[in-house]
């Protein structure tokens, strides 16, 4: 910390914790030969089982060590138990890589695990064709949505939550209307306008609802440029609202929409004159013009107007001047 000052630690404390360090590796690398030795020999015993939580609790990255775990419950485990046994393996293995996601929330394999135990829970506790009889795994899957939005309050940018919310809603066994789905994404926005993710979702969810008919889309895309437009004067330097915009504005645009939108972001640049999206949007925007509407505007006009912001930005950024003037072609 600044203004604490360095206390060197002595020459025994460091051989201590060179050796206790030496203790760990020796330890691991000790387990990980136990490990791929019992995978050849396809060991799908519990003590298999109990030497990967060991190991995954070292190293949750070691994704060989996730695959014979899967293993050793489909090859050994699961056929020799009860459907309640499964269902409380399958719990357990859920508890068990929550743990490891508070420590690593973006290693892909403990997300990847998770998904492996929600596919294979099982049905019951009813027969087929009683009310229960995928009780286990609804209440399983409706937990995981709980516990989900729970992480995404302590990390609301995490894309990897994200991602896999998107999955827990596609493949429920009981659906989310997608209206629930989009007042989410509204509270996310509007607890923090530079969550990327949330925008993204939005999207998703905005287009799964105008392909429905839920949504009337000329009117729902209006209150969304509202929505966004409020968003840009807020914070006129966070990408993720930018890209939302243009996937708002899309690329086979009405005329008078593009040019409306252009008279939005100069309103907003004649306050911001050193903006960058600002500016890397007048390209855009001006380009589709061009592009679609070419027989219609200005054209010299508008290609003076884009090179002049162009050298606006280099003058602001000069490091990315290639990447900008190749906006211009």
């Amino acid at each position: 910390m600044h203004g604490v000052k360095r206390v060197r630690d002595s020459r025994e404390a460091i051989e201590a914790k060179q050796q206790r360090e030496r203790a760990k590796i020796d330890e691991y690398l000790a387990l990980t030969q136990d490990m791929l030795a019992r995978k050849k020999d396809r060991d799908w015993s519990r003590d298999a089982l109990t030497l990967t939580t060991r190991l995954l609790h070292l190293n949750p990255e070691f994704y060989t060590t996730w695959n014979y775990r899967r293993n050793i419950f489909r090859l050994g485990i699961f056929p020799a138990s009860s459907p309640e046994v499964i269902n409380r393996l399958i719990v357990d293995d859920l508890a068990m890589t929550m743990v490891a996601l508070r420590r690593y929330p973006k290693v892909y394999w403990i997300w990847n695990h998770r998904r492996w135990c929600l596919e294979n829970a099982p049905n019951g506790p009813g027969a087929e064709g009683e009310s229960s009889f995928a009780g286990w795994r609804r209440e399983i899957w409706e937990k995981e949505m709980s516990v989900l939005e729970k992480m995404l309050e302590a990390d609301p940018r995490n894309f990897h939550a994200w991602n896999y919310r998107r999955y827990i809603l596609a493949n429920s066994p009981v659906q989310r209307p997608d209206k629930y789905e989009l007042a989410y994404t509204t509270r996310k926005i509007e607890s923090s306008m530079s969550n990327f993710s949330a925008w993204h979702q939005r999207s998703k969810v905005l287009s799964s609802m105008w392909d429905s008919g839920e949504l009337v889309p000329y009117k729902s895309r209006e209150e969304e440029f509202e929505l966004v437009m409020n968003a840009m004067y807020t914070d006129p330097d966070d990408q993720g609202i930018w890209m939302y915009h243009r996937w708002l504005v899309g690329s086979d645009a009405d005329k008078t929409v593009i040019e409306r939108e252009i008279s939005v972001i100069q309103g907003l640049l004649d306050e911001q004159p050193d903006s960058k999206w600002c500016l890397e949007s007048m390209v855009h925007y001006k380009r589709l013009l061009l592009e679609r509407y070419g027989s219609e505007v200005d054209c010299e006009g508008l290609r003076g107007e884009c090179r002049e912001y162009v050298r606006r930005l280099t003058d602001l950024d000069g490091l990315r001047r290639g990447r900008y003037e190749e906006m211009l072609y």
